[in-house]
This record gives structure tokens, C-alpha cells and sequence, in this order.
């Protein structure tokens, strides 16, 4: 599993109706994406969840680098490195992966951390997957996932919630749209 984030952080006086109709119109083209577990199409508004700033900034979670590759150099990625211009692509390691039962996903939250030096690192893994175990129990939660960028020693968690008000800590998002063609293909659980 690999999960994978960009970011477009725009003007504060932007009209994220625009983004808003571009999703409209072509999320549902990675639908059928071979290798795409999901997409979700997110976005925060300044001043909506205390958001500072107005961004659009997809997560992925892909079952194959082949897909993920196929999406960035294949076309796909093109349409918005035309309209936006290329941004940066962090891309995470999965470490863990949980379903929950809600069935709706109307809000994202997306928590980074960095591993400190020092630690064990099998410790700060085993803490990620329990973390993602317990965000995913949660009333609410869709399913919740756990990556590591070695690059930088940063850990992302990321879950999603059948409510505006997620049962977790850091940067809310909105929750435009999800493309899932292989979401229950992803496996459950430690990724090691």
C-alpha cells in the first residue's frame, strides 16, 4: 500500500466553486483506475474547520506502484499540471489500514508527525498501526490509515468520518468525492 498527497494552496479570495465544478467534472475518471484503492477529493476553505488557508489536495491510497506510476506519468496527472501547474507529490510507505462502519465520508482529517531521533522505530510503527486500529473503531469512521515518509521520518495518519466533526486531531478537510475501485482490495491491518 502507498499512499500519496498534492497539494494546490490557493488565494485567500479564490472561489472554490471552481474546484467544486472541477471535481464535478472529471472525478469520477480514476473510477475504474487499475492499482487506485481510493481517491478523495479534498478541500479546506479558510475559515471552515479553522482551516487558514484555501487548498485542494487530493489522498490516495494505491494497491500497486504500477498504478500510482500510471497515474503521474500516464496522462491523468497532466490535466491538473496544465490548469495549476506541478506541484509537489508526497508520497508515504503504508504501515497500516482499518475500515470502520460508517458508510458516508463527508469529512478527512490528515495528522503528520515526525518521528523523533531516539526511538525505537518498530515502537513508533507498532504505536501507528494500534493508532490506526483506534481511529477506525471510532463512532463515525469510514477507515483510517497509517504511512511513513522515510525521506523525511514523518508519519501521516489519515481517516475518514461520516460527520463534520471527526473524532481525531489535525487538518480537516472536506470530503468532495472518493473514487474506490480497489478499496476492498487494500489489505487490512500492519503492512510488515
Amino acid at each position: 500500500m502507498h499512499a500519496m498527497q498534492y497539494e494546490l494552496t490557493l488565494p485567500t479570495d479564490y472561489d472554490m466553486d471552481i474546484i467544486r465544478g472541477r471535481v464535478a467534472r472529471v472525478g469520477q475518471l480514476l473510477d475504474d483506475w487499475a492499482g487506485l484503492g481510493f481517491k478523495t477529493y479534498l478541500m479546506r476553505e479558510r475559515g471552515v474547520h479553522g482551516s487558514p488557508v484555501n487548498q485542494y489536495g487530493p489522498f490516495y491510497l494505491w494497491n500497486t506502484v504500477e498504478g500510482m506510476n500510471s497515474f503521474l506519468w500516464g496522462g491523468a496527472f497532466q490535466g491538473l499540471v496544465d490548469d495549476f501547474g506541478r506541484p509537489e507529490v508526497r508520497q508515504w510507505t503504508g504501515l497500516a489500514y482499518e475500515e470502520g462502519v460508517a458508510a458516508d465520508s463527508p469529512a478527512a482529517v490528515r495528522r503528520r508527525q515526525t518521528v523523533p531521533d531516539g526511538v525505537e522505530l518498530s515502537e513508533v510503527a507498532e504505536d501507528a498501526v494500534r493508532e490506526t486500529a483506534r481511529l477506525a473503531a471510532q463512532d463515525g469512521a469510514v477507515l483510517a490509515a497509517a504511512a511513513v515518509d522515510t525521506r523525511r521520518w514523518e508519519l501521516v495518519h489519515f481517516s475518514l468520518w461520516d460527520h463534520d466533526t471527526p473524532k481525531s486531531e489535525g487538518e480537516v478537510f472536506q470530503v468532495l468525492l472518493m473514487s474506490a475501485p480497489g478499496r476492498k482490495a487494500l489489505p487490512r491491518g500492519r503492512q510488515w
